[in-house]
C-alpha cells in the first residue's frame, strides 16, 4: 500500500555488492521464492498477533484481561497498533536503504493493508461497541470533538490507500498513484495528532510517536535534499563542459 516515491535505487559500490548478496539462495530458495514461501507468511502470522492479543483480552483467554472497561481497552490498543503498523511501513524504506536490502519493498504492501485493517477495527469497536451503531451520535462526535474529526479523517484517507494497493490499479493510475500514496504522510501526522488530543493526561507515549515520526521524515527531506544537489551538481558539470568543449558548444549551436 505505502508510498513507492521512497524507491530509490540502491547505492553502488557496497550497497551494490550487499544487494547480490541478499539475492544470493538460502536453504535453496532464491529471493523471490523466499519471499513468497517464507517472509510473507511469516509477516503475515506476526501482522495477526495484534489481533489474537485483543481477541483472547477481550473474551478472558489463556489468562488475558481487558480491564475494567474492556471498550475503552480495545479502542485504545487498535488504535496504537494502527500507529504501529504506519510507522513500521514508514520505516522500511530508510532500512531498505541503509541495510541495502532493496527487496524488503515486498513487504511493505501488506504491512500498509494490516495498517488499514487495525484502522478499520479500530473505527469497528468504536461505533459497534462504544456507540451501540448511534450514528446521530457519531456524526456529532466528528463534528464536535476534534480528536475524532482529525481520526476519521485519517481513517477515509486510508481508504483510497487501500483500494488502490493492487499491481492493476499501480499500472492504471501510474504516477499518480505515486502522488496519491504520499497522503500517508498526513495520514501518520493525522493519527499521531488524533492520539495526542485523545490523551487528556499522560501525552508521554503520543510525544514519543511525534519524535519517531519527526525521525522518519527528516530523514526523507535530507535524502530528497541530497539527490537534488546532486542532480543540480551533474547538470552544472554537464553545463560547465559544454561552455568549455567547442566542438559540443557548436553542436548545441546547430541542435
Amino acid at each position: 500500500m505505502l508510498n513507492p516515491a521512497d524507491s530509490g535505487p540502491v547505492a553502488s559500490g557496497t550497497s551494490a555488492g550487499s544487494a547480490q548478496l541478499s539475492s544470493r539462495p538460502i536453504l535453496g530458495l532464491n529471493v523471490d521464492r523466499r519471499y513468497r514461501l517464507l517472509y510473507k507468511p511469516a509477516v503475515f502470522a506476526a501482522s495477526l498477533v495484534p489481533f489474537a492479543w485483543l481477541t483472547c483480552c477481550l473474551f478472558g483467554w489463556l489468562g488475558f484481561s481487558a480491564g475494567v472497561d474492556p471498550v475503552k481497552f480495545l479502542e485504545l490498543e487498535c488504535g496504537q497498533t494502527v500507529l504501529n503498523f504506519i510507522f513500521i511501513t514508514l520505516m522500511v524504506t530508510p532500512v531498505r536503504q541503509l541495510a541495502s536490502l532493496p527487496h524488503l519493498l515486498r513487504l511493505r504492501r501488506m504491512l500498509g493493508l494490516f495498517a488499514f485493517f487495525y484502522a478499520a477495527l479500530h473505527f469497528t469497536v468504536y461505533l459497534v461497541l462504544d456507540l451501540e451503531l448511534d450514528w446521530r451520535t457519531l456524526g456529532a462526535d466528528i463534528a464536535k470533538r476534534p480528536y475524532i474529526t482529525v481520526g476519521f479523517t485519517a481513517l477515509l484517507m486510508l481508504v483510497p490507500l487501500a483500494v488502490t494497493s493492487t499491481n492493476r490499479m499501480m499500472r492504471r493510475l501510474g504516477r499518480r498513484w505515486t502522488k496519491l500514496h504520499r497522503l500517508v504522510y498526513v495520514i501518520a501526522a493525522f493519527g499521531v495528532w488524533h492520539f495526542y488530543w485523545q490523551e487528556k493526561k499522560d501525552i508521554h507515549e503520543p510525544v514519543l510517536y511525534a519524535g519517531v515520526l519527526a525521525l522518519l521524515l527528516g530523514y526523507r527531506a535530507v535524502r530528497v535534499w541530497r539527490q537534488s544537489r546532486a542532480k543540480a551538481e551533474v547538470s552544472y558539470a554537464d553545463g560547465g563542459l559544454s561552455r568549455g568543449n567547442p566542438s559540443r558548444m557548436r553542436q548545441e549551436a546547430d541542435g
